[in-house]
Formats: structure tokens, C-alpha cells, sequence
């Protein structure tokens, strides 16, 4: 394969993902589907209620415990 034939096959792949992506945004707005928000963009904003707070909290908690069970266990 010489470069002109890797050159156009990497530029056919972006160019048929920038496309699909597009058609998939068209359609998500014609049908009136949420547009795709990153993480980043979705906690910019909100602010977080308490029990949503105090939610994360007890998640965060309980995954530091499920690694200190882990981490002794793997010792």
C-alpha cells in the first residue's frame, strides 16, 4: 500500500464518521430527542441538591471500602 492509498482511506474514515454523526444530530433534533451532552458539560449546569450530595457520597464510600477489600485480598 502506498501512502496516497493510506492517506485516502483514513480521510474516507473521518469523513464517514463527521457524516454519521451529523445525520445522527439531525435526527435526534427533528424527532425532538435531547442533544448528547458531554459529563463536562452536563455538571457545568447544575448545582447538586443535598441528597444528591449526600448519594455520591455514600457511593464514594462504599467503592473506597469494596478497594480496601480488594487491596487486602490481592496482598
Amino acid at each position: 500500500m502506498n501512502l496516497d492509498m493510506v492517506v485516502k482511506m483514513v480521510i474516507r474514515r473521518l469523513l464517514g464518521k463527521a457524516v454519521n454523526a451529523g445525520v445522527d444530530a439531525g435526527l435526534g433534533a427533528f424527532s425532538g430527542r435531547k442533544r448528547r451532552r458531554t459529563r463536562h458539560a452536563a455538571s457545568d449546569d447544575r448545582m447538586e441538591t443535598p441528597a444528591e450530595a449526600e448519594a455520591r457520597a455514600e457511593r464514594d464510600r462504599i467503592r473506597a471500602i469494596r478497594q480496601a477489600r480488594r487491596a487486602k485480598r490481592n496482598q
